[in-house]
């Protein structure tokens, strides 16, 4: 197997069966996990903020950096590679409080929901998420079967 390591604000795709899509130390962050069993392309961004007018050079120079930009960049590479709405499925990871102890920015949850809009335009929904909270997660994604493991610490779970 081989490893494909997402930063954040990154994406990858790939239909490359002997491939593991990782991302790590997902905080507030929200990983969003694309997979088309028939086609066997996978997806995987390491989204840091909800909106890019926020910030419209950052988003022009790193679009996956936000929710609303890179998202749907990853899913026109997905359908490049041959994935069709129809053996699709979503799931997602992060989104956890950190580093915000009165919920003040309440960054994380902003994320998934800015998420959920961008995937709820392509009439795309998740059927999984293991988000919020208050830990930070590393999540591996592997392109052959579209096994997702989630890691905390020295815990280790599926979704």
């Amino acid at each position: 197997m081989s490893m494909k390591n997402i930063g954040i604000g990154e994406w990858a795709v790939s239909n490359t069966v002997d491939e593991v899509l990782k991302t790590y130390a997902l905080g507030s962050c929200v990983a969003v996990i694309i997979y088309d069993s028939k086609a066997k392309v996978a997806g995987l961004i390491h989204v840091a903020l909800p909106e890019s007018r926020v910030d419209p050079e950052r988003a022009r120079i790193q679009p996956g950096y936000f929710a609303d930009s890179g998202l749907p960049l990853m899913i026109e590479e997905m359908k490049k590679l041959g994935a069709s709405r129809s053996g699709v499925w979503v799931k997602l990871a992060g989104g956890a409080s950190v580093m915000d102890p009165g919920n003040f920015f309440d960054i994380g949850k902003r994320n998934i929901l800015a998420v959920k809009r961008v995937l709820w335009k392509s009439s795309l929904g998740p059927i999984a998420e293991d988000t919020g909270g208050s830990i930070s997660r590393t999540v591996s994604f592997t392109v052959a079967d579209g096994s997702v493991a989630i890691s905390s610490g020295q815990k280790s779970w599926n979704i």
